[in-house]
């Protein structure tokens, strides 16, 4: 069984895109829309952490582009 790769917490309107797995080298963070990026050892974004998420959609969207072509990579 594998685990969503998007947690949403209803309670704090957060949600977390897992990009892929692996070491987070740092983090950068979008204090103007309220989410953060971790990103790899070789510079690539591992996962979105996204606060107020229903106010960004924007975001959220370009999130899931990514893991949508980081899943066709992978197969």
């Amino acid at each position: 069984m594998t685990t969503s790769p998007i947690i949403y917490d209803p309670a704090t309107d957060s949600m977390y895109v897992t990009l892929r797995e692996g070491r987070v080298a740092h983090t950068v963070v979008h204090d103007d829309k309220e989410y953060a990026v971790d990103v790899g050892e070789d510079g690539q974004p591992m996962g979105y952490d996204i606060q107020f998420a229903s106010h960004h959609s924007d975001v959220i969207a370009e999130a899931l582009r990514l893991l949508q072509t980081q899943s066709r990579r992978a197969a």
